[in-house]
Order: structure tokens, then sequence, then C-alpha cells
């Protein structure tokens, strides 16, 4: 397992591998960012001895792999943004056909009129909530100013929870293909938690 993780992640490459993947998802949802940030994450925990062990060659430093997963989050909700504001009727006649993205724009647009942007944060975790979320903010043509600041912590707060996952995950049960896949199902944990909190009614 150490040897196979070192050849994945053993190049300072990964930090442009990760933010790619992030940064695409937005657009691609089935991309699997959340699992090559946690298998950068384990590594970087046997690298520094953390998990018992040590990743032959380089390995990927936490810091520089939060704020690059990080980065790259709020850049892609940006670039989501920035093409729905300028999509025009073309997509606001494809939001009206969805319910899903119709009622995410209605109560991203109430939770942002609120001062609140806790729907921003969970739809990070969500499966495809980012994109929902950040086409929703575009296409309603929601003030940067309201939308940024909660998709920074949104973007911020999945990074810092992908990376401890896949580091402390290593740190506790070693770095093997094990830790790697308790990671990897809690972060779909969180992101089904996300989902169901998403589709409750707001009180």
């Amino acid at each position: 397992m150490l040897e196979d993780v070192g050849a994945l992640t053993g190049s300072p490459w990964i930090y442009a591998m990760v933010a790619v993947s992030v940064l695409f998802d937005v657009f691609v949802p089935v991309l699997p960012s959340g699992v090559l940030v946690i298998t950068a994450a384990t590594a970087a925990a046997a690298g520094s001895g953390a998990a018992g062990g040590e990743v032959p060659g380089q390995v990927p430093d936490i810091l520089f792999l939060t704020l690059s997963a990080a980065t790259a989050s709020v850049l892609g909700d940006l670039a989501a943004y920035r093409l729905a504001w300028l999509g025009g009727e073309r997509l606001d006649r494809a939001i009206a056909r969805s319910r899903r993205l119709r009622t995410a724009q209605e109560r991203l647009g109430a939770a942002l009129a609120r001062g609140g942007g806790a729907l921003v944060i969970l739809a990070r975790f969500a499966p495809a909530g980012r994109s929902v979320v950040s086409l929703g903010a575009g296409a309603a043509h929601h003030r940067a100013r309201d939308f940024l600041p909660w998709s920074a912590l949104a973007g911020l707060s999945w990074a810092v929870y992908s990376v401890a996952l896949g580091y402390f995950g290593a740190h506790w049960l070693g770095a093997t293909w094990l830790a790697t896949g308790v990671s990897v199902l809690a972060l779909f944990g969180a992101g089904a938690g996300a989902a169901y909190l998403m589709r409750r009614k707001p009180a």
C-alpha cells in the first residue's frame, strides 16, 4: 500500500492534480476529487511517520494540500456562478424545468437574504449540491459579495474535513486500503447527511 500511494502522490504535481479535479467536479460531479484528496492525505500521514511507516520519496504537505483543494473549490464555484450569470434565457428555462434547481435557487436566495449561508456549506458536501447551488446563485443573479464568502468557507470546510479524514484515518488504522476505504465512507456519509438536511423544508 505504501509504495502504491507513494507512486501516486510522490510528486509536486499532486497539488495540480487535486486542484484540477476539485475545480472541474462542479461541472462533472462524478469526478473522484474527494477520494484523491483523502489518498494524498493518507500518503502525507505515512510520510510523516504518523501512520507507523514511510512512503518512499516525496509526500504531500498537509497545508499545501488543504489550500490547493480549498482554493480550487472556490474557483470552481466562481466559474459555475459566472457561467450561470451569463447563461441568459436558455439557462433560466432549464432551471424552470428542474424542480431541484428551482427549489435550491429559492432556498439559497432566502438564506442569503437573511445573511446566512449554511445551505452553501451543506451543498459543498452533498452529491452534486455544489453544482446546484453555484449555478442557482448565478442564474438568480445573487450578488457575488453575498455568495462568495460562504463559498470560501464551504470550500475550506470541505478541504479540511477531507484532508483530516485521510490523515487521521491513516494515523489510527495505518496507511492501508482499509484506512482509505473507511475515510472515503466517512466522506460519503457526510455527503448523505448534508443531502438529507438540504431536502428538509426550512422551518
